[in-house]
């Protein structure tokens, strides 16, 4: 996690006001410190400001079928899943107490901590827990990560998911909150209820949560937001305390005044897609070569004004399974590249684009231009291709014109922004018939490594991993640029200890210190 600071900086950026929220597996057109005393109520000592948070009332708060970013982004306070993932996307048991595998790895029984309650008093039971995950595989917001599963069914103590295939890692999947209820504010296990009505809503310390924590205070109010610049008022007159963001997407809103900047790493990825089927793209070789041609650093750091952090490979530095040494085999090397295509036949004449006879290495180039920053991206990644050589024709097209090109595969290349899974499974972007395969990517050695690495756990999933990632960066579908952040924006000197991740920007909120 990386932690920046801004004072008094007005900020045209783009929001996305969830952990949590956003197709996963999509195109994006475009989310131990001691322990505090309870304090009441949310007073801040040292500021003087109220601690308090943003809601729409009149919107759905429920955290699997809900679409409201801004309620949704509360969930981390009232709801619990049988698992989270850190800030490393490794699964960490929450409402599960154990698990074991089927034998032939599809079949997962759950078993669930004893003792826990809802917000109403009533136990947690097994049939809770298998309604929740059913109502997940129906959802928008979970439905893609949930694809492999079959059925979901109580038993005796706890739940059991089978899938269609092995996957090892199906717990980083298991993030999702876990209801009681089917109306628009069901109750949850979490340190927080939600009680009262229209614009009088506030989030109230729970006195039999199970984990038995202190909490840093005993209410938090909610202030009622109407629309987005409800929102930019609220927090620019510090009426609310934060606003959980993606400082790099579509759609700006505009924040300014003092206030801290707390980043979190996310499985969002940005990445080069290659047409693998025709074009000069078609050849490996390169392809291999475009790799070592983009300059990561200077998207991530200066264009993406350190919101992202730079990767060759398709999972997230933050990740155990990031390899830093194949990773530096891909690094920006632009003389590299030029040896790989002249290793190809590939010349430059005497207007300084490279060719084989009257051949030029000319590329297209699209990208959606209803994002500044990835325009600016595309725009950058452009220029460092024709400094090499290459004859580039960039197409800046709206966002219906960009998804047309990308299914008729009328490209070379083109600038994309998925989020991945938590098991940072690529199967989308290259399996055969995947929904962003749109570069007709499409190799059986891929697919063996793919299966492999689905299943693998463990420390085996790493030498999977490491296999698979190797194989991509010899055969690439795609070339990965960075993998972006969301960012947690604080009212200046108000709370202490911030731990968001993307799933929670609330992760560990027992700990948070309110002034």
């Amino acid at each position: 996690m990386s932690c920046t600071r801004l004072l008094a900086l007005p900020l045209l950026l783009a929001f996305l006001l969830t952990a949590g929220c956003g197709e996963e597996g999509a195109q994006t057109p475009q989310t131990a410190a001691p322990t505090p005393t309870v304090s009441a109520p949310a007073q801040t000592q040292g500021t003087g400001l109220e601690f308090a948070l943003p809601c729409y009332p009149q919107s759905s708060f429920h955290p699997i079928t809900g679409a409201n970013r801004t309620n949704l982004t509360l969930g981390g306070l009232i709801y619990e899943g049988l698992f989270e993932l850190d800030e490393n996307f490794q699964p960490r048991n929450v409402l599960c107490s154990s698990y074991a595998v089927s034998e032939d790895g599809l079949t997962w029984t759950f078993a669930l901590v004893q003792g826990v309650t809802f917000s109403d008093g009533s136990t947690l039971t097994p049939q809770d827990a298998a309604d929740s995950l059913n109502l997940a595989r129906t959802s928008t917001l979970y439905a893609a990560r949930l694809a492999g599963v079959t059925g979901v069914t109580a038993q005796e103590g706890g739940v059991s998911v089978t899938l269609s295939a092995p996957n090892g890692a199906l717990p980083a999947l298991l993030d999702i909150p876990i209801v009681k209820g089917t109306g628009e504010r069901p109750l949850g296990t979490g340190p927080y209820a939600l009680s009262g009505e229209g614009e009088d809503l506030v989030l109230t310390a729970r006195t039999g949560w199970w984990q038995d924590r202190a909490l840093p205070c005993s209410q938090i109010p909610l202030r009622s937001i109407q629309a987005a610049d409800d929102l930019i008022h609220a927090f620019d007159t510090k009426d609310i305390s934060l606003v959980f963001t993606d400082l790099t997407g579509t759609n700006a809103l505009g924040f300014s005044g003092s206030f801290e900047t707390v980043d979190c790493p996310t499985s969002v990825m940005l990445y080069v897609g290659f047409n693998c089927t025709s074009g000069p793209c078609a050849q490996q070789g390169v392809r291999q070569a475009l790799q070592r041609s983009f300059d990561r650093q200077s998207v991530a750091t200066v264009l993406l004004a350190r919101h992202a952090q730079e990767a060759a490979l398709p999972v997230s530095p933050a990740s155990p399974l990031y390899d830093e040494d194949l990773a530096g085999q891909l690094e920006y090397a632009p003389s590299a590249a030029e040896e790989l295509l002249a290793g190809l036949g590939w010349s430059k004449g005497e207007d300084g684009i490279l060719s084989q006879g009257r051949q030029k290495l000319s590329l297209t180039f699209v990208v959606p231009s209803d994002n500044t920053h990835r325009l600016a991206a595309a725009e950058h990644l452009a220029q460092g291709l024709t400094q090499i050589g290459i004859e580039v024709e960039l197409e800046k097209l709206s966002w219906t014109e960009y998804t047309a090109a990308l299914e008729r595969g009328d490209f070379d290349l083109y600038l994309g922004e998925v989020r991945m899974t938590g098991d940072f499974d690529p199967g989308v972007l290259i399996a055969p018939g995947g929904t962003l395969n749109y570069g007709g990517y499409n190799d059986p050695q891929a697919v063996q490594l793919l299966t492999a690495f689905r299943a693998a756990s463990g420390e085996n999933r790493t030498a999977a991993a490491l296999a698979l990632y190797t194989y991509l960066a010899e055969n690439p579908p795609f070339g990965v640029i960075c993998f972006k952040n969301w960012s947690l924006l604080v009212q200046w000197g108000q709370v202490e200890g911030m731990t968001p991740t993307q799933q929670n920007a609330f992760h560990g909120f027992a700990d948070w210190k309110i002034a």
